[in-house]
């Protein structure tokens, strides 16, 4: 991978992010300014979540039969472009939903297929372990970037112009997958037999199932954690500033990534991860005070940093070469998808019926319950 391809991959990563940077903090406070309740906000952000049951490993079918993970991308990142451009025009709930279904189904391709990009690119050269990082790190930099510019922003102009912010990163976004490059994809026979081989290994079924858990207790801090802050009377500015504070720890890890893997096994620093998500969803929901919160979105350096970088390097151990984008995909359809839409579903029940503190107290539950499945993995 040359200098300009990792910068490529860098501001790709840069400007998703951006993105992404804007819609899990603000567009549940843009779709509450619209007039739209809690179950209804949680219906409309869990499609974030349940368009990656389907839609990461149809496009990561696509990609792998084709031999075109960068194509595909290229495709669906101007479709997002057009179908994001379609909230200027739409006005009832019901027309934000199908909008909200149609945009994710399509974005749901791009983190998949970029990651199975940069990986298979990085393991042509030996070279997981000290760039992954420091590439992926400009993803959390470009969240950074765009929390603290749109809660500025919206602190001082109101919110309206939300949808801007979105197509203007979407945009620039989709002018780099241009310049994208991965090497040749060997050509394999059998893939579709070995693939349905894989899946039946007891290690990467316990991996699953840890990652569903994981991202079950993260739905509840991606959807709620805004309106939780708001609740508790911190200002728009202020809540993207504790937004920033757990970004900016995932960036020192990724910084520093190479020192941990190698001194410790995968295994371990995912073990690690599982523990202190435990510790972090108690603290935000029964001990909510400045300085905890804080240490709380501190602790985001392992929750998603040290978890998402040791998962992507397990990952390897199953699925390699032609298989690696259907492999990408599947870890995102059942953590991401399926567990982050029963997660969201099950964290706008929790704040209906009980309290909105309880929507962490189970986060720190099911934190354990993933704690417990990694365990059973052979060490790595």
């Amino acid at each position: 991978m040359t200098g300009l391809v990792r910068l490529a991959f860098a501001a790709f990563f840069f400007f998703y992010f951006a993105y992404i940077g804007l819609m899990s903090p603000y567009s549940s406070l843009y779709f509450a300014s619209r007039g739209f309740g809690a179950i209804e906000i949680a219906a409309l952000m869990s499609m974030f979540q349940i368009t990656r049951i389907m839609g990461p490993f149809a496009w990561g079918w696509l990609a792998d039969v084709r031999r075109d993970r960068l194509g595909v991308m290229r495709f669906t990142s101007v479709l997002a472009c057009l179908i994001f451009a379609l909230i200027f025009f739409l006005e009832d709930y019901l027309a934000l939903l199908i909008w909200m279904f149609l945009l994710n189904t399509v974005i749901s391709s791009l983190m998949p297929l970029g990651e199975a990009a940069t990986v298979h690119a990085l393991r042509h050269e030996n070279g997981f372990d000290q760039r992954y990082g420091r590439l992926r790190l400009w993803g959390s930099i470009g969240f950074i970037t765009m929390v603290l510019a749109a809660g500025a922003w919206f602190e001082n102009f109101g919110i309206e112009s939300f949808p801007w912010f979105g197509l203007a990163a979407l945009i620039i976004m989709t002018a780099l997958t241009k310049a994208l490059k991965e090497p040749a994809m060997d050509h394999a026979e059998h893939v579709v037999m070995k693939f349905t081989h894989v899946l039946k290994s007891r290690s990467l079924q316990w991996f699953l199932g840890a990652n569903f858990w994981m991202i079950f207790a993260h739905a509840s801090f991606y959807v709620f954690y805004s309106l939780y802050l708001d609740r508790m009377g911190y200002s728009k500015g202020e809540i993207g500033l504790f937004w920033m504070l757990g970004v900016l720890a995932e960036v020192v890890f990724f910084f520093y990534q190479s020192y941990f893997f190698t001194r410790f096994s995968t295994k371990q620093i995912l073990l690690a991860a599982y523990l202190i998500a435990v510790i972090r969803f108690a603290l935000m929901a029964y001990w909510p005070n400045l300085i905890l919160l804080i240490l709380a979105q501190l602790m985001h350096a392992a929750t998603f940093g040290a978890y998402h970088s040791a998962s992507i390097k397990m990952l390897q151990t199953w699925f390699t070469g032609p298989l690696q984008a259907r492999g990408q995909a599947l870890h995102t359809t059942v953590s991401y998808g399926i567990g982050g839409t029963v997660g969201g579903l099950c964290a706008g029940w929790v704040w209906e019926n009980w309290a909105p503190e309880h929507v962490f107290g189970v986060a720190a539950l099911t934190s354990a319950l993933g704690y417990w499945c990694i365990r059973k993995v052979k060490s790595h």
